[in-house]
């Protein structure tokens, strides 16, 4: 058995609890999930096909300001099973993209279930693990609902530290359940700048007040 199976297998048996929606634990380490694509509608990896499997999306962040040992970090949607497991070294304020298709081959090449980040359009979490000294900690998590999960909508950090907020500009939200529309578009590998202010859905009611 390789070493990372070992440590593959210790999460397995560790890993304990469920997330609630919009938990987000601070990284402690810098490592943090900064952005997540769950329902891709298009070519999102750039490979020339799209992919509902291979397009799904996590972005992650080293926000600490030194290079990070990725060893022993791994990634699981909410069922706790392990869909990539990271290696290397990330710089200081770098960010990684980890796309269905990566996590595919992962679990391939590992001998689990192939089923790449396998992220639910009708509600999941995206969680970030760390196996550290024997124990399996919950660095970071998000869960989020089914309409952050739409066709092309992505949910992530505002601003890379801000609150989590729906980056919907390719697909429009105008629905009232938290995080709200912004009209702003989902930025993989790039900082998640948004400055338009928050869509609200407009009553009959409010309509007419603005007309008195």
């Amino acid at each position: 058995m390789t070493t990372t199976r070992i440590v593959i297998t210790i999460i397995i048996t560790l890993v304990t609890g469920q997330v609630a929606y919009g938990d987000s634990r601070p990284a402690s380490t810098g490592f943090r999930i900064n952005e997540i694509m769950a329902g891709p509608a298009r070519d999102w990896d750039g490979s020339g096909a799209f992919s509902s499997r291979d397009d799904e999306w996590v972005e992650l962040k080293n926000d600490s300001s030194g290079d990070l040992d990725l060893a022993g970090y791994f990634l699981t949607d909410g069922d706790s099973i392990p869909r990539f497991a990271f290696t290397g070294t990330l710089a200081a304020q770098a960010r990684l993209m980890i796309f269905g298709g990566a996590a595919h081959a992962w679990e391939v090449a590992n001998g689990f279930p192939a089923f790449g980040l396998s992220l639910g359009n009708s509600g999941d979490a995206v969680i970030l693990w760390q196996v550290a000294n024997g124990e399996t900690l919950r660095v970071d998590s998000y869960a989020y609902r089914s309409h952050e999960a739409a066709a092309d909508r992505s949910v992530g950090r505002l601003n890379d530290s801000g609150d989590w907020t729906l980056f919907d500009g390719l697909n429009p939200y105008t629905g009232t359940t938290a995080p709200v529309g912004t009209r702003c578009n989902p930025s993989p590998g790039a900082q998640n700048l948004c400055e338009t202010t928050p869509v609200q859905a407009s009553t009959w009611g409010r309509i007419k007040l603005r007309y008195r």
